[in-house]
């Protein structure tokens, strides 16, 4: 039993920062993400428009 291969398996762990704490993935970059924040973005310019419209005609 070699206790290096252990110690080397743990080591090299990215999930992980330096303190040992566990890491949470970045999902702000992924593709999906971004689609979803732009249909967000979207809807609310909608929103946003249904509101100056009402506005505009006194409602």
């Amino acid at each position: 039993m070699n206790n290096d291969d252990d110690l080397e398996k743990t080591s090299h762990n990215p999930s992980t920062d330096t303190s040992g704490t566990q890491v949470e993935s970045d999902v702000e970059d992924s593709p999906t993400s971004a689609q979803t924040e732009e249909e967000e973005a979207e809807a609310l310019r909608r929103k946003i428009a249904e509101i100056e419209r009402k506005v505009a005609d006194g409602h």
